[in-house]
This record gives C-alpha cells, sequence and structure tokens, in this order.
C-alpha cells in the first residue's frame, strides 16, 4: 500500500469529495471529526457513505475518520459508513492497544474484517506512554500518524511551535516516537499536517524534512498540498539507482557483510534502506 499523501475532506462537503479524486493524492480520509459540526453529522454520514459507493471502483484509497471512541459517537458513524466498504478508518485520539482491539471488535460486530486501521497516536498525553503496544496489534494497521493540536491543549500549552514553525521539544519528541512506534511496529509511519495551506515552500521544506527523518507519507488539508507531499516522498532516479546499485552488489556478494561500493563503505544497514526504497517505487 502506498500512501504518500493523505489528504482530509469534511464529510459534509460531498462536492470537495469528487474533486478531491482528482488531486493526485493516494488516499482521501473523509471527515466526520472536528470538521464537521455536530449538528451536522448525521447528513455528513449519509453523504460519505454515499459517496464510498458511488467511488469504490476508483484507485485512490479511502478512509473515515470517525469521533473518538470515548464521544459517544463512533456507533452511529461506523453503522452508517462500513457496508460502504471504506478501505480504512482514522482513529482519533487513539490510546495504543486497548483502542485498536476496541475498534476491531466494533468493526467485526458489523461484518467488516478487513478495512485497516489507521490511529492518530499521540492526541492524550496517556496515549504517548501506550505508543510501543502498537507493535502488539500491527494485523490491521495501515500505519501511524500523530498531531501536534489536540496535545498541547490537553496539557495546557500555550503553542506547540516555536516562531519559525518548527515544533518545541515536547512535540518533536511526540514526532520521534511515532516514527519509531510505527517502526517497531512494521507499519507506515506518516507524518502530521502542515497547516500553512499557501506556504508551499514551507511545506516542501516540512515534507522533505519528514521523508529525511523515515516518514513514509504525510496528511494533506488542501489539494494545492498534495503534489508537494507526493514530490517529497516519492524516491528520486538517484536515489533509486543508489539503492538498485546497493542490492546488485551484494547480490553478487552474498557472503560479504560488507564491501565498497564508489569508494565508500556500504553493510547490512545500507542493504536493509535499499530495499525498503526500491519497494516504495
Amino acid at each position: 500500500m502506498r500512501l504518500r499523501s493523505l489528504l482530509f475532506v469534511p464529510g459534509d462537503r460531498p462536492e470537495r469529495m469528487r474533486k478531491a479524486l482528482n488531486s493526485g493524492a493516494d488516499a482521501l480520509i473523509l471527515d466526520l471529526e472536528d470538521s464537521v459540526a455536530l449538528a451536522g453529522k448525521a447528513a455528513a454520514r449519509t453523504e460519505i457513505a454515499a459517496f464510498l459507493k458511488e467511488a469504490a471502483d476508483g484507485e485512490t484509497l479511502l478512509f473515515v475518520r470517525v469521533n473518538p471512541l470515548d464521544g459517544g459517537l463512533t456507533d452511529a458513524d461506523l453503522d452508517a459508513v462500513v457496508q460502504a466498504g471504506p478501505a480504512g478508518i482514522m482513529l482519533p485520539k487513539a490510546e495504543g492497544a486497548a483502542s485498536i482491539k476496541g475498534l476491531d471488535e466494533r468493526l467485526r460486530q458489523r461484518g467488516d474484517d478487513r478495512a485497516l486501521i489507521l490511529p492518530i497516536a499521540t492526541e492524550t498525553p496517556k496515549a504517548l506512554f501506550r505508543l510501543s503496544e502498537y507493535a502488539d496489534v500491527p494485523e490491521r494497521l495501515a500505519g501511524l500518524t500523530w498531531g501536534a493540536e489536540d496535545l498541547p491543549a490537553a496539557v495546557g500549552a500555550l503553542t506547540a511551535r516555536h516562531a519559525d514553525g518548527s515544533y518545541t521539544p515536547p512535540y518533536e519528541m511526540a514526532r520521534a516516537l511515532t516514527l519509531f512506534a510505527a517502526s517497531a511496529a512494521g507499519v507506515l509511519p506518516i507524518e502530521t499536517v502542515y497547516p500553512a495551506i499557501r506556504d508551499l515552500e514551507g511545506l516542501a521544506a516540512y515534507a522533505q524534512r519528514g521523508a529525511r527523518d523515515g516518514f513514509l507519507g504525510m496528511m494533506a488539508v488542501h489539494p494545492d498540498q498534495v503534489p508537494v507531499i507526493n514530490t517529497a516522498f516519492t524516491p528520486s532516479e538517484e536515489e533509486v539507482a543508489r539503492a538498485q546499485a546497493v542490492v546488485d552488489a551484494f547480490a553478487a556478494n552474498p557472503g560479504a557483510g560488507v564491501l565498497t561500493l564508489d569508494g565508500k563503505m556500504i553493510d547490512r544497514p545500507h542493504l536493509i534502506k535499499a530495499q525498503a526504497l526500491l519497494a516504495r517505487c
């Protein structure tokens, strides 16, 4: 599964859903949570279910962000959308394995054993202490992602960012722990959103930093962000050629632990990295 870009679309805006199919995003996240007011959630469920059926045969993966498990709205969300066959469910305010097991049970009660789960894994203080648990429940996970909006609100922080837009240390830690937790679980690490919609230059730098650090995709809040994100998380021709050269070198020397390629030492970690990069192409 390739998830370079995941574009949020409000669940009460069917015209935006249809337009988003042409954005180039690998996945859409049809939102029933933050972008939909309480009074509009019932109508949004109906719109999303209809759109899921309408777009079922397309190449774009369709996720639905439901409301948190403890908010009293999740069952109604699932009742409305599960039968329409979403590729996945995004779970906000997830808190480790218990949350995944709880959602899995609710999905199975509705006859769904196929939809993947993409938890937002850092939105409560408790969630940070549960990140290692995702390695115990990887079977249904599409990946792990994080957020830097709900968490500072939960702890009373004035902001999660410095004046230049970079994260303050507590939220850099949440980002790093999500990356490592995803790796430990063997699932895709997905970078959080870049909220400055018109700052595409800043987005490019942020997305490139995410790709550098090991994230394999990123969420978007506007269609204009999608091409920038796709570029950042698509290996370049030079990167692919280098990775293939590493793989070929070890294939030609199957007993070697260390080799020299273009005057530089390469060893097994380089091979693993090269194989992972080629698997994304």
